[in-house]
This record gives C-alpha cells, structure tokens and sequence, in this order.
C-alpha cells in the first residue's frame, strides 16, 4: 500500500468524522501523534483516538439527530497541512447546541499520517453556547477554561479506563 499524501489524509479524517467515524479517524494519526485544542493535550495514538472514540460515541448517543459537519480550504505539502471546519452538535454535557467553527492545522509524517493535530477556535464563543449563562460570564476567563479543560482530561481518562 501506498502512502496517503497529507491532503488525502485530511480529507479521509473530516469525511470520517461526518460520518462519526472514530476507528478511521484514530486511523489518520502516527503512534506518537501529538492534538492540542482548547479543551484537550494528548499525545499518542491512545489519547488522541480515544478522545475522538470518547466525542463520536457521546455525539452518537446524545445528538446524531442534529450532527453535522462540513470541511473546506484543505491545504497540503509534504509535511504541513490545514483544513477549516465547521461542527453543529448537542454538547453531551449540558444538551445545548453548539456551532462550532475550527482552524485545524497539521503536520505528517513520511508516511502520511498526522504527526501534530491543532484546532483553534474562540474559547469564549464555543463556551457561550455549550455551557450556558457560566460561559457568557465567565467564557473569557482561566479559571473556566481551566475547569473546561480538567473536565476534559479527567472524562477522557475515565473513558480509556474502561477502553480494553
């Protein structure tokens, strides 16, 4: 088999990720892949699939109805890419709608897979929707994205606990 060129790469992981496809999705990632957003720090495969493993089956679960996710602007050479995306989803935790609009950037390896994952987008205009009136007023601050962020680490780490 071929390598996949990184532009290929991305276009595999967002048409899995419509499809809340998490095995495909783990599948784009090196072993010691690195993803960083604003909820999230993992590195290694594990993490890193898992979480999307974690995401996909709470979206599954709670919010297929409304799911949604469209791609555009995939950029690639050799080793960089990005990509924007745009999710509409029920956050699992609160059953608010969320519209999430992410920059994604990457970096691969000789193989084509994705070395280094980083989506960015506005803290506060994501926290606003899935969280409510604690994201209006407290959205732009540390300590909620800090508390966001703990939430994360430890939902995840209790999800791959029970992972085989």
């Amino acid at each position: 088999m071929t390598a996949a060129t990184p532009a290929q790469t991305i276009e595999r992981f967002y048409a899995a990720f419509s499809k809340l496809d998490a095995a495909t999705m783990e599948a784009c990632y090196a072993p010691d892949a690195v993803f960083d957003d604003e909820a999230f720090s993992l590195r290694g495969r594990r993490e890193v699939g898992g979480m999307w493993r974690m995401l996909c089956l709470a979206t599954r679960a709670k919010g297929a109805d409304v799911w949604r996710l469209t791609w555009r602007d995939v950029k690639a050479d050799g080793t960089a890419g990005s990509a924007h995306w745009d999710a509409h989803y029920r956050f699992s935790a609160t059953g608010r709608l969320v519209d999430n609009s992410v920059d994604a950037r990457f970096t691969f390896t000789p193989e084509g897979l994705i070395a280094t994952h980083r989506d960015s987008f506005p803290f506060w205009t994501w926290s606003r929707q899935a969280l409510g009136t604690p994201g209006l007023l407290l959205g732009w601050t540390p300590m909620l994205r800090n508390k966001v962020r703990a939430g994360a680490a430890a939902n995840l780490a209790n999800f791959l606990a029970r992972q085989p």
